[in-house]
């Protein structure tokens, strides 16, 4: 379980609204196991104060929230993550992070309500915590790209690898990530922007 540390707060704040030159803004959700980078991600590349829902573990997780291969956490997501990048003058996202643990899942429906995709991000270490993720997104038929998150001393796969082991089809993107920092976070969601763009386009080409 976790503690509160600070008050939670839900949905963007007055000062998060569209910027007076965008015209257009895109909702995209960031999923993924517990303790895969999410929360990290999400603030990395926001361009506003991220809003949050971290709480701290306490230990009265043990045996409920699993931490092989992330012995060393200590905070934990209870209901969304918020911020927002512009991708150009005209472009907006806003960017959501979900909760890993399947106990906060309920959450999903809410948090992917006017989504247009996803990325998941996956940890090398613990490549099962991402099997569920994927099965749901497959399951409600949301677009997704997939991002490996480059932890330190994570074991090495071939894209090939990844790709058998996430039984992931050749034509969704898979790319690693650095998901500390802001240009390689920025890239993994122009890639998610180009997939779904390129998905429109071959839709609206039949």
């Amino acid at each position: 379980m976790a503690s509160r540390t600070s008050d939670t707060v839900v949905g963007p704040r007055s000062e998060d609204a569209l910027p007076s030159s965008a015209t257009s803004a895109v909702k995209i959700v960031i999923v993924g196991g517990f303790g895969v980078g999410k929360t990290t991600l999400v603030h990395s590349v926001s361009e506003i104060r991220p809003l949050t829902t971290e709480e701290t573990m306490t230990q009265a997780s043990a045996g409920v929230d699993d931490l092989a291969g992330v012995e060393r956490k200590r905070m934990t997501t209870v209901a969304m993550d918020f911020g927002r990048i512009s991708i150009d003058d005209e472009l907006v996202l806003y960017v959501f992070g979900t909760p890993g643990q399947q106990r906060f899942w309920f959450l999903w429906n809410g948090l992917f309500e006017g989504a247009l995709g996803a990325v998941v991000l996956v940890d090398t270490r613990r490549l099962e915590a991402s099997f569920d993720v994927l099965g749901r997104l497959e399951e409600s038929q949301t677009p997704f790209v997939v991002a490996v998150n480059a932890f330190d001393e994570a074991p090495s796969y071939s894209d090939e690898e990844l790709r058998e082991a996430l039984d992931l089809t050749a034509e969704v993107p898979l790319l690693m990530c650095d998901a500390r920092s802001r240009e390689s976070s920025k890239d993994v969601l122009l890639a998610l922007m180009r997939y779904l763009y390129s998905l429109a386009t071959t839709t609206g080409a039949k």
